[in-house]
């Protein structure tokens, strides 16, 4: 099974989108990387975009799609049985609920859904329980869209904050995979 395993701008989270995707590739899935411009090209406290593309392509063994043109045939030539978006910002989230498709990572969502094949959201951002929110519920009842579990990462310091649980990627992919839906709750 191919996956399109698709980073957005969280970096202090890619460190563990890094290992949901080694764990996908020693599960059996061939993983293909797909960056937003942002998450290709920007150095940051948590690592260097060098560091994580170089991880990326080593552990996956193919190359990024990190531009528009590469990630529009993603649909018409079916690359991709799954498309993950772990991690996905709030920004990211709002462009997809409004059919926005201006970054490798939204063109790559935009073409794969055009087969009717499932997009994979692993939240990522500060404000889901601001702004973000009415997208993220807005995607949930979009046909095609599947979230890994999520909750709030840090209650007292960040209100509105929530993350994904990374170590739920693997089993997400698996019960989509299987044609089964995810249970869509917060934990």
């Amino acid at each position: 099974m191919k996956i399109g395993f698709a980073l957005t701008g969280s970096f202090c989270t890619f460190s563990k989108a890094i290992e949901s995707v080694k764990a996908l590739v020693l599960s059996g899935y061939e993983v293909y990387p797909i960056m937003s411009d942002i998450a290709y090209n920007t150095d940051t406290r948590f690592g260097t975009a060098e560091h994580f593309r170089s991880e990326l392509t080593e552990i996956t063994g193919n190359g990024i799609i990190h531009k528009i043109e590469e990630a529009e045939p993603i649909g018409p030539k079916k690359l991709f049985d799954i498309l993950c978006i772990v991690p996905c910002t709030g920004n990211t989230l709002a462009k997809l609920a409004n059919g926005i498709a201006d970054t490798s990572v939204t063109m790559a969502a935009k073409s794969h859904l055009r087969n009717n094949r499932p997009v994979i959201i692993g939240v990522s951002t500060n404000d889901a329980l601001g702004g973000a929110a009415k997208n993220i519920g807005a995607l949930m009842n979009y046909k095609n869209y599947y979230f890994v579990p999520f909750g709030m990462d840090d209650c007292e310091h960040k209100t509105k904050s929530m993350v994904c649980d990374f170590g739920q990627v693997l089993s997400t992919v698996k019960k989509v995979s299987n044609g089964e839906e995810i249970i869509k709750k917060i934990f």
